[in-house]
């Protein structure tokens, strides 16, 4: 039988009151609604014991005591024919066998196609070395059973954060907002006077002229609230004598996903803490309540940190950590008085593998960074030693390139995740956005392993640390752009 559009209007709303969800009659798009997509959250600790090497530079040190728990924190999208997990933890970085392990689990324990897994790392300076992708894991670890057992075990906290969320799926409203942000984070590579280009160049440096790029000011956030009544104007209805009585509302806060770029290095010290992510989750705890999950997506922010080369205040502490969590915070309160509901609540996911070939050097110098390795950057400076590892672990690939994934996953055609491999300049996040058809796109970096940095093509000739430090060859960045790009439209066009 054959409907008119009106006839098929007209059954769509029969089948709906009926409860039938799965019609497609003729060109009849029927998108998943609100109230259709059921979502988890869970949290599960994975703060190091005392003693395990610390990650985030080039010396071995040793965590003393724990300023704030580290969490793998996991929501779980499930819209009745797909379902997409994304795990953040605050970690510096995540190799590339622990990711593919918990994947493996995931899938094994939940069902969750292993190609609809996301895991990230915040990447915060106060936490566990993760050993596994970089012959600088014997200088950092010495050799430590702690940390050999950490990375043993991080696949399965991971797949149990997402298990726990799996099983706590309820029905759920989903909004998204944003809010700009520009005195919180600051590039820091600079022209300099002596036309050099400087890497952190210091307060108050004469020297410096001006900023090379700009920042990604924007604060995205995702919003989830469970399913209830809904209070009738003030929170309050007429009653069948007359009165009047409140009603009262049980929709629950589940989650909120802040995506916002900047480097986390703030807190320092020998104290294990999830930087200000972790003051972050607190403040809107406060306001939400202790049963929502908080998660920080981190950006592109390569070449972005907190440090105002213009105020020379102390800008590295604990303290310091906290102010910047409240500001964030304070974005994100903001941003809750504008939400925008999503009414398509369709998962899509999409995976691709690339190959990014890697960097490249002379015989000559791969001389110098054994000789540099083999007394543990005695005697060299420090982009001697950062170039030294660098081609080191480029070898160590024995030729090949570099696996790496972009990922996407999609809520009709409001909401984007675009996850990406590595330290990634805010140029190719910015790139991304600009070009993404989404109402909002979330750039998220140092996603399933590879966790180096990938300047765009234009920084290469300008040299300093990420330059010298990248493992990817020139023009890596920009092949993560146009995958990433064309994944989202692929993705916008199913839709429609």
């Amino acid at each position: 039988m054959i409907l008119s559009g009106h006839e098929c209007s007209g059954h769509f709303l029969l089948a709906a009151s009926l409860g039938a969800c799965l019609m497609v009659l003729l060109g009849c798009v029927i998108p998943v609604s609100a109230g259709d997509l059921r979502l988890g959250t869970a949290a599960v600790k994975i703060t190091p014991p005392l003693g395990t090497p610390m990650a985030g530079y080039y010396s071995a040190r040793g965590v003393q005591g724990v300023l704030d728990d580290l969490y793998a924190k996991a929501v779980v999208l499930d819209d009745g024919k797909t379902t997409a997990a994304m795990v953040v933890c605050d970690l510096i970085e995540l190799p590339r066998a622990p990711v593919l392990e918990a994947r493996r689990i995931i899938a094994e324990k939940t069902g969750i196609p292993a190609d609809n897994v996301v895991i990230s790392a915040t990447h915060t300076h106060t936490g566990p070395v993760l050993i596994g992708d970089s012959v600088m894991d014997d200088l950092t670890t010495g050799g430590s059973k702690l940390s050999k057992d950490y990375i043993e075990q991080l696949p399965k906290w991971i797949a149990q954060a997402v298990a726990e969320a799996h099983e706590r799926r309820a029905a759920v409203h989903v909004y998204y907002g944003s809010e700009d942000e520009p005195k919180l984070s600051y590039i820091r590579r600079f022209w300099m006077k002596d036309g050099t280009v400087g890497w952190n160049p210091g307060v108050l440096n004469p020297k410096i002229i001006r900023p090379i790029g700009m920042i990604d000011p924007q604060v995205n956030v995702v919003y989830a609230e469970t399913i209830g009544q809904k209070p009738l104007g003030p929170a309050e209805k007429m009653a069948a004598d007359g009165s009047r009585h409140v009603v009262k509302s049980d929709r629950e806060p589940l989650l909120t996903y802040v995506n916002f770029a900047m480097h986390l290095d703030t807190t320092g010290g020998m104290l294990v803490s999830a930087d200000f992510p972790a003051t972050l989750a607190k403040r809107l705890a406060d306001y939400k309540g202790p049963e929502m999950l908080t998660i920080f997506g981190n950006g592109c922010c390569g070449n972005i940190n907190h440090i105002n080369v213009k105020w020379p205040a102390t800008q590295s502490s604990p303290a310091a950590a906290k102010r910047l969590g409240t500001i964030l915070a304070a974005d994100v309160l903001k941003a809750y008085a504008e939400l925008k509901q999503v009414e398509d609540l369709t998962v899509r996911v999409r995976r691709e593998v690339l190959e990014l070939p890697p960097a490249k050097h002379t015989d000559e110098e791969l001389r110098q960074a054994r000789e540099i390795a083999a007394r543990q950057g005695a005697g060299a400076s420090f982009l001697e030693q950062v170039k030294a590892y660098r081609i080191l672990d480029v070898v160590a690939q024995q030729g090949k390139s570099f696996d790496v994934d972009v990922q996407v996953i999609t809520l009709g055609r409001d909401i984007a995740w675009v996850a990406l491999p590595g330290e990634c300049f805010v140029e190719l996040g910015l790139s991304i956005k600009a070009a993404s058809p989404f109402r909002q796109t979330n750039v998220v970096e140092l996603a399933n392993g590879r966790g180096q940095y990938i300047p765009n093509r234009s920084a290469f000739p300008e040299g300093q640390y990420e330059v010298v430090s990248t493992r990817y060859a020139e023009g890596a960045g920009e092949t993560l752009v146009t995958t990433a790009i064309r994944m989202l439209a692929q993705l916008h066009r199913e839709g429609q």
